[in-house]
């Protein structure tokens, strides 16, 4: 049996973070709207979740744990200042016509892109991958009152971008 860092750490690292990369990049591409964006930003934070791999003390606490690295590469991502400047339309989003049957059922999708990025998170967190608001906080890093408040005033700022969109449909 090897004794080299990598492959004591590799099966525990597997096990404890593997379920969570897929919501981790749903968060990602809620956060970033930009799938390849995600997909780096997923990357990023799950080499960084490796090598910190022995703060998790508890691997119950490993969804909110990882989904807060990924939460806070994809904040400091948009931090960047080249990211604002050139933004394309990824090839799925062009080729999606009236006739396209998926568009009716894109309006949320829609409507979330029109809200700030830490809102798309926070409403991400909560209804799309169903935690609880206790682990929100946590990933978040702030208390639960706080997380209850700002999922609340999210599904608020929501609520008319999605009314809106209703109307135009008529």
């Amino acid at each position: 049996m090897s004794t080299e860092l990598g492959d004591t750490r590799t099966p525990d690292f597997d096990a404890t973070v593997g379920p969570w990369i897929e919501p981790g990049y749903r968060l990602a591409v809620a956060m970033l709207r930009d799938p390849e964006e995600a997909h780096d930003a997923v990357q990023e934070a799950t080499v960084k979740a490796w090598r910190s791999l022995n703060r998790l003390r508890d691997s119950r606490q490993a969804r909110a744990w990882f989904l807060a690295i990924v939460a806070n590469h994809c904040r400091s991502t948009m931090r960047q200042r080249w990211w604002g400047v050139l933004r394309f339309a990824s090839r799925d989003t062009i080729r999606a016509g009236p006739e396209d049957p998926t568009v009716q059922s894109l309006d949320i999708d829609n409507a979330m892109k029109k809200l700030s990025p830490d809102d798309r998170g926070i409403l991400h967190l909560h209804y799309f991958l169903d935690l609880p608001i206790e682990e929100v906080a946590v990933v978040l890093g702030i208390t639960t009152g706080a997380a209850k408040t700002r999922v609340y005033r999210a599904a608020h700022r929501l609520r008319p971008k999605l009314e809106l969109m209703e109307e135009d449909l008529r």
